[in-house]
């Protein structure tokens, strides 16, 4: 071993994967906590659009098709969100690192960093046509008319922020 150069490597310490908060979780877990046996919303104070699509006009108050369409439409809309964080954090990661890289062949470390990443990519990738499926089935169900020369993915998420409320206690 040549004098001055130390045997150790650096530990590669990965940060554990962060979770991003999800605005609308609160209204999600309540959705979900529907099922065959309590299919009334008893007491729910929704927005007016939403509430015309989520729920039956007759007196029960029961779930409609298109809330069964709401649930894994947020579910993909948070996926969606946390696949753009990881990228986003999988590329942070890499360019600190090769900042200080020396030029030549990459270490395993910086190797390891570029796999994470394109596995971050291709899950929101997948997640995205997850989303647009979902949006898809979503806007069907509902009978929502999608204005022209506007992308099904940009309006559904300006549809959620808009009608789904993000702090829901019952």
């Amino acid at each position: 071993m040549r004098k001055g150069v130390s045997s150790v490597v650096p530990s590669i310490r990965l940060p554990m994967a962060a979770k991003t908060s999800f605005p609308h979780d609160s209204f999600l877990r309540h959705l979900e906590l529907f099922d065959e046996a309590t299919p009334t919303v008893a007491g729910m104070t929704l927005p007016p659009p939403l509430a015309r699509i989520l729920l039956t006009s007759d007196v029960t108050g029961a779930l409609t098709k298109a809330a069964d369409c709401l649930i894994p439409l947020l579910k993909a809309r948070q996926a969606m969100l946390q696949a753009a964080f990881d990228t986003e954090l999988a590329a942070d990661e890499l360019r600190r690192y090769q900042k200080f890289a020396k030029a030549g062949q990459p270490s395993a470390h910086t190797v390891q960093l570029r796999q994470k990443q394109a596995s971050a990519r291709q899950a929101s990738s997948r997640s995205k046509q997850s989303f647009i499926k979902v949006a898809a089935a979503f806007v069907r169900e509902a009978g929502i008319e999608i204005p022209q020369r506007v992308a099904l993915e940009e309006f559904i998420t300006h549809w959620i922020d808009a009608n789904v409320p993000k702090d829901f206690s019952q």
